[in-house]
């Protein structure tokens, strides 16, 4: 994992969101969008839950437990992930796109064709 596309996370053990101030430019109305995904997931399923970049900007969400956490909800984790990527694919696509244009530089009038 590079800790420099991490988006935002959350921890079920410390109770604690962060946000990676390297993407202050996201509006703060998906700041609070992501950070009520982040929350809900770690207190339904327990872990740790990450939003993050790949290389290429597409968004990826990953989760992981300790491994002397029997509570947490492995089976659970990969229906909410899917479930999350469902809903949410709009707000995803949008970020993405955000990446794509303002950390590689692409061309925004070429991404908005491709869609």
């Amino acid at each position: 994992m590079n800790e420099d596309r991490v988006i935002c996370g959350a921890n079920a053990y410390d109770q604690k969101y962060y946000f990676n101030e390297k993407y202050a430019k996201i509006p703060d109305s998906i700041k609070d969008e992501l950070h009520v995904i982040c929350v809900l997931f770690t207190e339904e399923i327990g872990g740790i839950f990450t939003i993050e970049f790949e290389e290429d900007g597409t968004v990826n969400m990953r989760t992981e437990a300790a491994p002397e956490d029997y509570l947490y909800d492995e089976i659970g984790s990969g229906l909410l992930v899917g479930e999350i990527r469902r809903k949410r694919q709009e707000l995803f696509e949008s970020l993405s796109l955000f990446y794509r244009a303002v950390f590689l530089n692409e061309d925004v009038s070429k991404l908005l064709d491709e869609e």
